[in-house]
């Protein structure tokens, strides 16, 4: 069957954000064969390509002068298993979120503090998603991918993934020469939580199963982050910077309450709080504001431009570097 490719097509409802830009040409891909054939159809009529899973991390400020490939691969396979731990390779395409939640419905735990996070299985080795004290790094034990140049299938272990805070090679060296296709991971049969967070900690008087974790989560980020379909927004906005031990000094003298966490280069502060800090919470420019329940997210209700999301962003990053020092760095891609 010839793949079904869309002309002009608008690219709101697949981004997060909400924000009006069209695609010269869309199509859907929901195999490793259509999307060979789409990176065909890019490569015979000299077209750029941009991969979109759940469109959670990205912004656009203009139209796509390009194709822009959905990846809609599904599938969640049992390569192998013992009393101690189940490996799974699992499509691309696959629902974060859906996929921890069956995890935990099959007694497979480790990723249970990554609950809610929005996107696909994808993107997350690419980001390295973490929240509550995990990292997605911890449990991958090989990421697969297409090389857009030779149409090759190729794989990379854990440890070649070069994965850091928010990082991984996709981000980096492999950016637009890769194609994400499935993630390999080893989850625990055994039910060991990480509660280290305080705010997970307070959940509970007893030490608690990994679904009740789960569960937690779900609640902690609901209470926390607006749905993107009833407020567009991208989740956390900026990194939280690292900085090394005589900036904190300074800046904590200056402010008694700064909050910070230890680092292995030095101290990790909380973009939130110097957002908040720094007002930012009361301020709303051309419609788009930080959201009133967390400061790390910038959210876009009214459906303003992405020019207009990245400018309120940018005015922050002035703010914020004018006011304690350090430039915070935007997590979502921005085209």
């Amino acid at each position: 069957m010839p793949l079904q490719i869309k002309e002009q097509a608008s690219l709101q409802p697949f981004n997060s954000m909400a924000v009006s830009a069209k695609a010269m040409f869309l199509v859907t891909v929901s195999s490793q064969e259509e999307l060979t054939q789409a990176l065909d159809y890019a490569q015979s009529r000299q077209l750029s390509c941009l991969v979109l899973g759940g469109g959670s991390n990205t912004i656009f400020e203009n139209d796509y002068d390009g194709l822009v490939i959905l990846n809609r691969l599904i599938g969640i396979d049992l390569i192998s298993q013992d009393s101690n731990s189940v490996t799974l390779k699992v499509a691309a395409g696959e629902n974060w979120h859906e996929f921890v939640r069956h995890s935990i419905e099959q007694s497979w735990f480790g990723l249970e503090n990554l609950a809610l996070i929005p996107g696909l299985v994808g993107a997350a080795p690419m980001q390295n998603i973490g929240a509550y004290g995990v990292e997605v790094k911890d449990a991958i034990v090989s990421v697969s991918f297409i090389d857009i140049a030779s149409r090759e299938i190729k794989s990379l272990t854990n440890a070649e993934c070069a994965f850091a805070y928010r990082e991984s090679i996709f981000k980096r060296k492999l950016a637009g020469k890769v194609i994400i296709t499935s993630v390999t991971f080893q989850l625990s049969k055994q039910a060991k939580v990480n509660i280290s967070y305080p705010v997970l900690a307070n959940c509970f008087e007893h030490q608690p199963t990994p679904a009740q974790v789960f569960d937690a989560v779900s609640k902690i980020r609901s209470a926390k982050l607006p749905l993107p379909k009833e407020v567009p927004n991208t989740g956390s906005f900026f990194k939280n910077p690292v900085i090394d031990q005589r900036q904190h000094d300074a800046l904590k003298t200056q402010y008694p309450d700064l909050v910070s966490y230890p680092a292995k280069q030095g101290f990790k502060l909380a973009a939130g709080w110097m957002i908040e800090k720094a007002d930012w919470k009361h301020k709303n420019l051309n419609g788009v504001s930080v959201y009133k329940l967390q400061a790390l997210v910038i959210v876009n209700p009214e459906k303003k431009t992405g020019t207009d999301v990245v400018s309120f962003a940018k005015a922050i990053q002035q703010d914020i570097e004018i006011k304690f020092g350090v430039l915070l760095e935007i997590e979502p891609r921005i085209y």
